[in-house]
């Protein structure tokens, strides 16, 4: 049985609410009765919806593909039939099943409602006057009004954050602010739990500490934020950053000199209900204030002082190499990020997801990059897809840009939260071949589409993505006919033979020698 994908990111709406509408006039006969929520819709007369279904699904169906077997008028055959199809429901992740009366079965079968009971599935009558669209219809309004609400208090959240951190004592009012809007309890923890402040009610001894547990874990050097579920209760921690690129070290020896002013070497943890995606958002943008509250000059100030040197000489016309010295890591990797549907797709988040302040939108899409030192992981980040660059010099960051751009464009792609790109390494086929001469290979043998570099960024996600028109279509943001007339003016333009493994390895190479060639002009 294929393991169904999570829920979409939609706000859910409880079955109960659909249940109390009166003009879909829906009647629960079997399953839980609380706590069911609805993401979406689908309706099925497919015997085996589960290719169909992503989870959370309200599935509907009229019954149409249980006929046959209806028709054998074998109860055993109808009974084995209808069970397995309930089991089959629940291990693909729908929500619960509609099933409409009228114009196949004038009543819901009875060997359905015992199924959907031994198998925990919400089991709803639709009435025949009720057409699945009113019903499609209702579960659509109440999840825009359930995003609307959330991106409300979001903006709203913000707006009070932002006032807070004005305030003459910024972080207490900040950490009021967040303890208010996300309903929960907000505290300010040094690695050892010693507390720099707190608002909001004050949590059980177990939540305190968990609490104290994960301002370790998130000071430890590890990652940048952390989790931990009690009953009733989940809590976050988020390493408070100091000045950009600054790692453990250079944090502990902040939170050593001035830890009331520093958030080099403490944490935030904000205990909030679980199932309340806002207040995670929320806390994100509270984790970034108070990064820049706590966080600056007086314990961190040669770090910061040299990389607003860097700034300055490179303002002035300095090259970005006789600047590497002051920021104080020798290689960076850039990331590309895009955010899914239920992340704002704001710097402040990204920041505080991968813990550096190095972060602005794309120059050539609606998503944001960042800079990482090199010596610290990237992983994939919950509500991000990431394309990620190898760790480079100073001087190479233009060509490491292009890198995390196409591992994004791929990543996107395959649907995957994170790629990587891998640098050739100097043993590969290319290290056979005198760099002048496979560039001038490589201009000749693109040279007809010098002059179009949609098309040849159109060919070199094409062939990295092994000639699948759907993926690349998603990558270069076009629909797969479009992608199909490219490629074929492509092969006209090229005069070759896009079909043959062969020139598919050659123009490879070509666009990878070029790609990486200093001065070359990239799509």
């Amino acid at each position: 049985m294929p393991r169904p994908l999570p829920p979409p990111s939609t706000p859910p709406v409880p079955l109960a609410d659909l249940l109390a509408r009166t003009d879909l006039g829906l009647r629960q006969l079997a399953g839980p009765r609380e706590g069911v929520p609805i993401h979406w819709v689908h309706t099925s007369e497919m015997a085996d919806p589960v290719p169909y279904l992503l989870g959370g699904e309200l599935l509907l169906t009229a019954g149409v593909h249980l006929a046959e077997a209806v028709a054998s008028k074998d109860g055993d055959a109808l009974d084995g039939y209808l069970d397995g199809y309930a089991a089959r429901t629940v291990a693909a992740g729908a929500a619960a099943l509609g099933f409409g009366i009228a114009p196949v079965h004038r009543t819901v079968p009875r060997a359905l409602v015992d199924a959907c009971d031994r198998y925990g599935l919400a089991l709803v009558e639709v009435p025949e006057e009720t057409p699945f669209t009113a019903v499609e219809s209702a579960v659509w309004q109440a999840v825009t009004e359930a995003r609307h609400r959330e991106l409300t208090r979001i903006g709203a959240a913000q707006r009070a954050l932002s006032a807070a951190a004005a305030r003459p004592e910024p972080a207490a009012a900040v950490l009021r602010a967040l303890a208010r809007h996300v309903h929960g309890w907000a505290a300010l923890l040094a690695p050892d739990g010693t507390p720099h402040g707190s608002a909001g009610p004050r949590p059980s001894a177990a939540c305190r500490a968990a609490a104290v547990r994960l301002a370790g874990v998130v000071t430890a050097g590890g990652p940048a934020s952390a989790a931990d579920t009690l009953p009733g209760t989940h809590l976050t921690g988020y390493a408070l950053t100091g000045p950009a690129g600054a790692g453990p070290a250079d944090r502990e020896r902040a939170a050593a000199a001035r830890p009331e002013d520093t958030g080099g070497g403490l944490a935030l943890v904000v205990a909030t209900e679980p199932g309340d995606p806002p207040a995670h958002t929320i806390a994100g943008v509270a984790a970034v204030l108070l990064s820049l509250i706590t966080g600056p000059s007086a314990a961190a100030g040669p770090a910061a002082t040299a990389h607003s040197a860097a700034l300055v000489h490179l303002l002035v016309g300095a090259r970005p190499a006789e600047v590497a010295a002051l920021l104080g890591h020798p290689r960076w990797t850039v990331v590309h990020a895009a955010p899914r549907r239920d992340t704002p797709a704001a710097p402040a988040t990204l920041a505080t997801a991968l813990a550096t302040p190095l972060v602005a939108p794309a120059a050539t899409s609606d998503g944001l990059r960042a800079l990482v030192p090199g010596d610290r992981e990237v992983t994939a980040l919950p509500g991000w897809t990431l394309g990620v660059s190898a760790p480079v010099p100073v001087a190479d960051l233009p060509a490491a840009d292009r890198h995390a751009a196409a591992a994004l464009c791929r990543a996107l792609a395959r649907r995957t939260g994170l790629v990587r790109h891998h640098a050739a390494g100097p043993h590969g086929l290319g290290a056979l071949v005198d760099p002048a001469d496979a560039r001038e290979h490589a201009r000749a043998r693109l040279a007809p589409l010098a002059d179009s570099p949609h098309l040849r960024t159109t060919l070199r996600n094409w062939l990295s993505l092994h000639g699948s028109w759907d993926r690349t279509a998603v990558a270069v943001g076009l629909h797969r006919n479009t992608v199909r007339q490219r490629i074929a003016r492509i092969a006209h333009l090229l005069d070759t033979d896009l079909d043959d493994p062969d020139v598919r390895m050659e123009l490879w190479f070509a666009l990878r020698t070029l790609e990486d060639a200093p001065g070359e002009t990239q799509e």
